[in-house]
């Protein structure tokens, strides 16, 4: 048994219950991932830092709670990996950059809380492309992660990390970030579900900022119903995120069975054309039907202007990046190379710390936003912006979900891609979504002609996870079954 094929067997909702119900120890379970992680992650890379001793901590600690007849919460002993761009307190938070190599918080973000309190145990913190800049977790400082369905493909990302944690069965479960698709991507190419939850519905306090306005945290799983239980645990209302939405997040776990009848499904007619694969438009094509077969109206959409979200968003995320990077400065925390002036300080520590993408973006982001082009690049793409939010609200008018490709393709070779324009092109289908605020999730569905996963990626308009995962769940009662064997 591969270790992919061990982790299935291993999904949250079951092991949850069983150290809830006293039949199996959070000891055992974690020793069982940890065993798992000794074999593979030589190889694999998922983890930057793995916290051996602060999780059979917390996993003996799961198992004392039981025994004195509590309940540790509804992720009782369940394993789970964070990104490494979440703020843990005295665990290293690096983001994969050399300008924050060692860097310790004091505080943990609120999702890390939500998951202490739901009774997880975090095992460790993920691999990323630094700061979460890239589709293939090969712009790290500390070395690229690879796939675990085949050693010699990119595990996507930039959560690249925590999508392999979960596939190699490293832990059941993990939390990423999605800024223009870098939950949803990785998530297609490794060959398990993950989620772009509604901007806002999650809190970003303690997320290490990319792209504010884009930004969202989300769940990896091996399941559709391990991904909603997760999902539960870290949404809602946070006070201390300026943007999280006031109101009660959606319930998911009970509504998995509600099934698609009467359910209105609309194809992206703009993401299932030219630049998609014949293979993966042909999973994307066997997963309306199987929709269709199970009740629900299938119809195609028009979005028009998603075909110029790649064209917006980097403009806009590299502009709030340039913003948001500007605190990493060399004075305050993090790498400092010192110099004769303050101002040659600053220029030294940015270039040793900040990696090639990072300062491309970053330079662009800034140009973007300068006297004399602001208008003319920022301010259009915002204007596009509107449109793309405009089109989809219009599509939501006549169906409940939307589908669509995850990837153009499936997993590319480590090293294939050094153009980083062709690079960018990997998140054509995932970035609208981001660019209007609204959840989407990717849901393993058969593979390619190469034999490796294809997603299929489900929309949906703002807060409407219900819907999302009710269809989700169907796509994967329906998805042809795969050995997932690694190489």
């Amino acid at each position: 048994m591969s270790a992919a094929e061990a982790g299935s067997a291993d999904t949250a909702v079951r092991i949850a219950a069983a150290v809830r119900a006293g039949e199996r120890s959070a000891v055992d379970v974690l020793e069982a991932h940890l065993a798992r992680i000794d074999g593979g992650e030589a190889e694999v890379h998922a983890f930057n830092t793995v916290t051996v001793d602060a999780a059979r901590a917390a996993a003996a600690a799961i198992d004392e709670r039981v025994a004195a007849g509590e309940d540790p919460g509804p992720l009782a002993g369940v394993p789970i990996a964070i990104k490494d761009n979440l703020c843990t307190r005295g665990v290293a938070t690096t983001c994969s950059s050399k300008i924050l190599e060692g860097w310790v918080p004091p505080y943990d973000a609120t999702v890390v809380e939500r998951v202490w309190a739901s009774g997880a145990v975090p095992v460790g913190k993920t691999n990323l492309d630094e700061f979460a800049m890239g589709s293939s977790t090969e712009n790290s400082a500390f070395g690229p992660t690879r796939n675990p369905r085949d050693l010699t493909k990119v595990p996507g990302g930039s959560s690249g990390g925590s999508a392999a944690a979960v596939a190699g069965g490293f832990s059941a479960i993990s939390l990423g970030s999605d800024t223009g698709g870098s939950i949803r991507q990785p998530a297609a190419f490794c060959g398990v579900v993950g989620v772009k939850p509604t901007y806002g519905l999650v809190s970003r306090y303690g997320l290490v900022a990319f792209a504010s306005s884009l930004d969202q945290v989300g769940p990896f799983a091996t399941t559709v119903a391990d991904a909603a239980l997760l999902l539960e645990a870290i949404a809602g209302h946070d006070p201390a995120d300026a943007t999280s939405i006031p109101q009660e997040a959606p319930k998911l776990v009970e509504h998995l069975d509600d099934g698609v009848a009467g359910l209105r499904v609309g194809v992206v007619t703009e993401l299932t054309g030219e630049g998609i694969s014949p293979d993966v438009l042909a999973r994307v094509r066997e997963a309306a039907d199987a929709l269709a077969a199970a009740g629900a109206t299938v119809e195609e959409v028009s979005v028009p202007a998603v075909a110029y979200g790649l064209s917006a968003y980097y403009l806009i995320a590299p502009a709030e990046a340039s913003s948001n990077l500007a605190r990493f400065d060399g004075v305050r925390y993090g790498l400092r190379v010192d110099a004769p002036t303050t101002n040659e300080m600053m220029v030294a520590s940015r270039t040793a710390g900040f990696g090639d993408e990072v300062k491309r973006r970053i330079m662009l982001g800034t140009y973007a936003l300068s006297a004399g082009y602001y208008d003319a690049f920022y301010g259009q793409a915002q204007k596009v912006r509107t449109l793309i939010c405009r089109d989809f609200d219009a599509a939501y008018e006549r169906f409940d979900v939307l589908l669509s490709p995850t990837t153009p393709t499936t997993a590319f070779d480590l090293g294939a891609i050094a153009d980083p324009l062709t690079m960018y092109l990997n998140d054509i289908c995932t970035i609208p979504t981001n660019l209007a605020g609204h959840p989407a999730m990717s849901v393993p569905f058969g593979t390619g002609q190469d034999g490796l996963p294809v997603g299929v990626q489900v929309l949906a308009p703002a807060l409407g996870e219900q819907a999302m995962f009710r269809t989700a769940a169907a796509l994967e009662a329906a998805a042809p079954r795969t050995t997932g064997a690694s190489k």
